[in-house]
Order: C-alpha cells, then sequence, then structure tokens
C-alpha cells in the first residue's frame, strides 16, 4: 500500500523570495528558520538534521548533511500572496492571481456599514492589528458594548473577535457565517476569547475559519476520481470542499496535530494523509517570539523521531514543507513571503538528491499525482 503524509509547517519559511519587496519592507531579510536559530544560539534537531533540512539553509545549531537520505530543495510561490489559504491552494494545483483583496488601511466604511446592517449591532475596530494586541485596545470597549470587533491584517482576512460567554460562542459563528455570503476577502476568522480585563484577556482554541472554496478541479478532486481516500488533519479540514472517501480530523493545537499524525501511520487506510501544524506561525510567528519558535520546533523533532517514524510502513512517503514565512525576529508580525521548505523521505529513498529551488509549490501536487495516482517515485 502506498501512502503520502504531507505536514505543513505553518509559517517555516525559509529565505526571502525575489518579490518579497512587492509585498512590503518588512518582507526584506526575512528567513524565518535561520534567523529563529540564530536569535536563540542554536537549535537542537537530530532528526531534521539527519533528514537534511540543514541543506535548505544555514541553521544554527543544524548541520548540513549531504547524504541525508532524502530529497531536499526549496519551492517559490508563484501566486499572488503569503497567506495559508493561497500557499495550501498552491500546494493542490490552483494559482491565485490576482491576489485577495487586501484592506491595509482598514476597512471602507461601506463595507462595514452593509456588515453592521447584516448582523444588526455595531462593530468595533475595523483597523488591521495583531489578534492579541486589538485585545487590549478594545477587549474592555467590548464587554461594556457588546459589539464584536472587527479587524484585518497584511493578509485578505476578515476576523471578527467577541467574548465566548458574554457574547456567546455561536453568536460569534452565525455573523460570521454572515460576513462569508457578503465579503470577497479570501478568510474570514471567527477569533472568540474569555477574561474579564485586558491583563487577563485570552484567545481560546474555538477560533473558526471560512475560507472561499477554491475553484475546480483540485489535485484532491483528482484523488478523488481516481478512487483515492483523503485524510485531512488540523486547519486543512477548513481550507478544501467535503468530497467522498475524505476523513476530517479538526484538531486545534499542534499536540494534538501530533497525536493524529502519529495514529494514522500507525492505522490510516487513507491514501493521502494531508496535516497543519498552525501553532509555529499562530503563537510564536505573529507574536514575534523566537524563543517560543524555537522550542516549538524541537519539540516537533522530538516528536518526529520517537513518535512518528517507527510507525511507518514500506511503501510511506513523508514530505515537510510550509504555506508561508512568519520570521518572529522581524518587526512585522505578518507573514512574510519566503520560500518553504522541501523535503521527502520514507523508507523507499535512500538515495540523497538535491533539487535545488524550484518555481511553485505545486511540486507537491505533482508529487503526489505521480505516486499515488500513476505509481512511479516524484
Amino acid at each position: 500500500m502506498r501512502r503520502f503524509f504531507l505536514i505543513v509547517l505553518d509559517g517555516c519559511g525559509c529565505g526571502e523570495l525575489p518579490d518579497a519587496l512587492d509585498y512590503g519592507a518588512g518582507d526584506l531579510g526575512s528567513n524565518t528558520l535561520t534567523n529563529t536559530a540564530k536569535a536563540v544560539g542554536g537549535v537542537r534537531l537530530p532528526t531534521l538534521e539527519r533528514l537534511g533540512l540543514g541543506n535548505l539553509a544555514e541553521l544554527a545549531g543544524v548541520a548540513a548533511n549531504p547524504d541525508a537520505p532524502s530529497h531536499w530543495g526549496r519551492l517559490a510561490e508563484i501566486s499572488k500572496g503569503k497567506d495559508t489559504v493561497t500557499g495550501h491552494w498552491e500546494m493542490m494545483g490552483v494559482i491565485t492571481n490576482p491576489a485577495f483583496p487586501i484592506y491595509p488601511d482598514g476597512f471602507p466604511h461601506d463595507l462595514i456599514e452593509a456588515y453592521e446592517a447584516a448582523i444588526g449591532t455595531k462593530t468595533l475596530g475595523h483597523y488591521p492589528a495583531s489578534g492579541t494586541e486589538i485585545l487590549r485596545q478594545l477587549g474592555e470597549e467590548h464587554l461594556r458594548t457588546g459589539y464584536p470587533i472587527v479587524y484585518t491584517s497584511a493578509d485578505s482576512v476578515f476576523q471578527v473577535a467577541a467574548h465566548e460567554t458574554h457574547f456567546g460562542l455561536e453568536r460569534l459563528y452565525q455573523i460570521c457565517e454572515l460576513a462569508r455570503t457578503t465579503l470577497p476577502l479570501c478568510r474570514v476568522i471567527a477569533r472568540p476569547f474569555v477574561g474579564e480585563s485586558r491583563e487577563t484577556f485570552r484567545r481560546t482554541e474555538n477560533r473558526k475559519d471560512w475560507p472561499l472554496p477554491p475553484p475546480h478541479p483540485t489535485t484532491l478532486d483528482r484523488l478523488s476520481e481516481a478512487g483515492k481516500r483523503v485524510h485531512f488533519i488540523g486547519k486543512t479540514c477548513e481550507l478544501f470542499p467535503e468530497a467522498p472517501g475524505q476523513h476530517r480530523e479538526l484538531t486545534t493545537n499542534n499536540p494534538a496535530h501530533c497525536a493524529a499524525l502519529t495514529s494514522a501511520a500507525q492505522h490510516s487506510d487513507a491514501d493521502f494523509i494531508f496535516a497543519n501544524l498552525e501553532d509555529f506561525d499562530m503563537l510564536y510567528g505573529h507574536r514575534n517570539d523566537p524563543v517560543g519558535f524555537a522550542r516549538l520546533l524541537e519539540e516537533f523533532d522530538g516528536w518526529l523521531g520517537a513518535d512518528f517514524l517507527p510507525h511507518l510502513r514500506p511503501g510511506d512517503l513523508v514530505g515537510i514543507t510550509a504555506d508561508h514565512g512568519n520570521d518572529p525576529t522581524t518587526p512585522s508580525t505578518d507573514h512574510s513571503r519566503e520560500y518553504v521548505p522541501l523535503l521527502l523521505f520514507g523508507p523507499s529513498i535512500t538515495t540523497p538528491q538535491n533539487l535545488g529551488d524550484i518555481p511553485c509549490f505545486n511540486w507537491w501536487s505533482n508529487a503526489l499525482l505521480r505516486y499515488l495516482v500513476d505509481g512511479e517515485m516524484p
């Protein structure tokens, strides 16, 4: 049996792309993995070192390994954008051009007015901000007024924050669903939080995303047509529409994602297992926390070596990649326009191969179809 695991380390880019300046001066110099390792004095990643991660970029503490039992390289995004949806769509064969609309100066008055009329209440915010900072700025006013907080980022997102108990989680989901039916942005995101003051406000794991559906056909459609079964883990569940032959585990944090991947390696009969590990991006990249980012890389490496690789079967291939960058060492708290890792390994790969820099994330799409449908090595 052939199985293909694709593990997306959300935000783990490996060097600015040539067009980084087109996405803002804050993207210049971004190199999420290299800069994170340097900022903490080096990282210990023995499993990834053995598999060749150090061949992709200079990583303090991680040596290059030209004899790694893997294929390695860097992928350059050709879609217009640097967000989760754009990156995952391109992996599955969909190129986005033009880019989704963004609002660097905040949402226009007519858009907010129409949204408030649809949900029957006024809203707060309307400008770009980090999720934690906007709670410090507007969380207490939200509690006083009951008005939800609406904000955006450098990406095409319409984010709605509200208190889980005072406002209500289901009510928050309802007003986000209304936004999805009327707005052209790439993603609508519910951002529930708890706490009673700016010192105690804390976002919860009940976040929910409503992305635009991708145009068809995607690689997932072609796998379905070929009778292949897909197992989604984490955020990938929300990025692609449901279809026959799919299993979805909407896990919400890295420990849960990794536990699901371990279980899948042991028991899943799916042909393609597609997982996103978003804590790198959500908890540490957006919060400019290289120490937390580095610690999570080391935790992932420990899990990979001890709890995942031992369960692989002879016909398994594993890909590790990212969807964009999110360098925690730069002043920006937004995503960064970067190359992403291409690391492919498994029991049947014994000869090292340097693939270099490849234009387009859809290398993964072609690899999937060749291995699972055509029965050939990528």
